[in-house]
């Protein structure tokens, strides 16, 4: 295994394994997009939705699962099997055997998710990636995720150990992201997440107030990429994964839409979060990296299908928003 890479050796927990995964994600510089067609160009088809889900929680995946992913990450056969050995070991050491096949109706053994719909009614645009992965963020995810243990060889075989540290100052979010929802402040109960342009001149999904609990809608998760500058991915039940991208011209101009890719290196898809307010109220300003501008409410309505839209950072009550971090699906 390259020595830069994540070691599953040393994870201790289901939850520890998973969060080598994510490191090892972020290590090989691939999107999930790109996992999903390395997957199925080896004829294991894994759906990026399900690889989001999966990473997403802190139980043991299973073990096709762990297969299909190390070697869509680029790993040989010898260090695919090592990862392998070292998820029968923890599922030993919980007392239990996990079954190796089985229960699900994909020959990869994980569960069957739907792919993104091509076609001129897609609502995520498609756009091309430009993706540029340093080795440093793929260490600084790794040993945070880890809470302290090491994941990373060093030289001469030592092992590097990393603290637990949080990338965005005021919210607990691991540095390899975790899941969220966003809340304007001045209506609480709705969630920033999928609508359509009210005026009619930008035809697909913007983001918009919503009720937060229904099925269709899109599950946020918010990735760090550094200095309290974050991404913010919609895992959508059926068009797979968007990230939130600020339009700068044309029809949409100030509006947030989810592309249908992401690019790490893009300004109009980064955001700083900026707590204000007393600490642990969990008030954030949302300010685009592209323009040093805040998010906020269209017009500052507080009716449910209101636009989410870029404007002059004022320090109006319609520019916070409350980040609640979720549990996993």
């Amino acid at each position: 295994m390259p020595p830069d890479a994540p070691q599953p050796e040393q994870a201790g927990t289901p939850e520890e394994f998973t969060a080598a995964l994510r490191a090892l994600r972020i290590w090989s510089g691939l999107t999930y997009r790109q996992l999903e067609g390395k997957s199925t160009a080896s004829g294991d088809a894994m759906p990026a939705s399900t690889i989001a889900t999966t990473l997403g929680r802190n139980t043991l995946p299973r073990e096709p699962f762990v297969a299909v992913f190390t070697r869509a990450c680029g790993l040989d056969e010898a260090d695919v099997e090592r990862w392998l050995d070292a998820r029968r070991r923890l599922a030993l050491g919980q007392g239990r055997l996990v079954p190796h096949g089985g229960g699900t109706p994909s020959d990869t053994g994980v569960d069957a998710a739907p792919g993104p719909a091509d076609g001129p009614d897609h609502p995520y645009p498609a756009r091309r990636r430009h993706l540029l992965h340093l080795l440093a963020a793929a260490l600084i995810g790794a040993g945070a995720a880890l809470g302290g243990h090491a994941l990373l060889s060093g030289l001469g075989g030592k092992h590097e150990t990393a603290r637990a540290t949080y990338p965005v100052q005021g919210l607990s979010i691991l540095a390899v992201g975790s899941w969220a929802q966003i809340h304007p402040a001045r209506t609480p109960h709705l969630c920033l997440t999928e609508g359509r342009d009210r005026t009619h001149r930008y035809s697909t999904a913007v983001a918009a107030q919503f009720p937060c609990a229904k099925a269709d809608r899109p599950r946020t998760y918010i990735e760090p990429l550094g200095d309290n500058v974050v991404q913010i991915q919609w895992h959508h039940p059926k068009y797979g994964i968007g990230c939130l991208t600020l339009l700068r011209d044309g029809p949409g101009r100030d509006l947030v839409e989810p592309r249908d890719d992401c690019a790490d290196d893009d300004p109009a898809q980064q955001f700083r979060v900026e707590q204000i307010g007393p600490p642990g109220a969990a008030h954030f300003l949302l300010r685009s990296v592209a323009t040093r501008q805040c998010l906020s409410l269209r017009d500052q309505d507080t009716e449910e299908g209101t636009e989410i839209v870029q404007g002059r950072c004022s320090g109006a009550r319609d520019q916070e928003f409350l980040i609640a971090l979720v549990p996993p699906p």
